[in-house]
């Protein structure tokens, strides 16, 4: 089971759990050792090592219910001599606890970063109190796999921010080629006005007209409503002119700008001229 399903670089939480009961284990001297992690306020039991039966496995600890609950809920270890008999704890899981013949449990919580993110348990099948040597490698094995849980959520949250910014990045350029295109078009635009040779003006307007289909599904409309001039007063309006600015890079009077504008708006049905700039975009006359 993987902890962060989106980033499949990070190991296995679970595999982190069992490696640490295992060192545990045989520092410690303990019979048995279990643990699991804690999703959506449930701790899920799943890692086992010393264990004779299958009764534990799989069980969801709810907070507050049993040893592993009141350490979930409390967020501190604890610890009882006989599961069975003790008074300090409720005994929802008492069926699975016998079937595997344990008494003695300390349990310790997981806590990163103020959150607790499993349960660590050592047990025994007598009745005697687990000794400070069994509790002390418990506590301390539950503090360095905090430290490497708690590393792994920065690499974690290092790679997230890194792909955020890269692909504030890939939208930041995609901005500004489209910008950098619709200046293109629209300077090919005005040349082309201003050259005599109609073979040259061909040339040009044909190059805006390709421009015009970049960054859109819809091909270049050949039967396009709307005059060469209403184009060029459009892709001015696109770049944020206005009908003043636009006058003055296509020399013409403000009106006239005004009039081929409120023309090309009633040809494409639009009510604003922004309206109309998106339908002549995609129509394939503007980029």
């Amino acid at each position: 089971m993987i902890t962060n399903p989106d980033n499949v670089m990070r190991p296995d939480d679970g595999d982190a759990i069992r490696h640490t009961l295992r060192l545990t284990q045989e520092r410690a001297g303990l019979p048995v050792v279990f643990g699991g992690q804690v999703r959506d306020g449930v701790l899920h039991l799943l890692q086992f090592v010393g264990v004779r039966t299958t009764a534990m496995r799989g069980l969801d600890i709810r907070s507050g219910a049993g040893l592993g609950g009141q350490v979930l809920a409390r967020r501190r270890p604890a610890a009882v001599a006989d599961y069975r008999s003790a008074e300090s704890i409720t005994h929802d899981y008492d069926a699975a606890v016998a079937a595997e013949g344990i008494r003695s449990i300390v349990a310790v919580p997981l806590v990163v970063s103020g959150t607790v993110r499993g349960v660590l348990y050592g047990a025994s099948r007598g009745s005697a109190p687990l000794g400070d040597r069994a509790t002390t490698a418990m506590v301390d094995a539950s503090r360095q796999l905090a430290g490497e849980i708690a590393i792994r959520d920065e690499v974690d949250r290092r790679l997230k921010l890194q792909q955020a910014v890269a692909a504030d990045m890939d939208l930041l350029g995609s901005r500004i080629a489209a910008e950098e295109v619709r200046q293109v078009h629209a300077e090919l635009r005005v040349l082309a006005q201003d050259v005599g040779d109609g073979a040259l003006r061909d040339r040009l307007l044909e190059a805006s007209r390709r421009l015009a289909g970049l960054g859109t599904a819809a091909e270049p409309d050949a039967s396009s409503p709307l005059s060469p001039r209403e184009v060029d007063v459009l892709a001015q309006v696109a770049l944020g002119c206005s009908n003043a600015e636009a006058a003055r890079r296509l020399s013409l009077l403000p009106e006239t700008v005004k009039s081929y504008l409120r023309s090309a708006m009633r040809k494409l049905d639009a009510h604003t001229r922004f309206e109309a700039v998106i339908t002549a975009r995609r129509r394939g006359l503007l980029p």
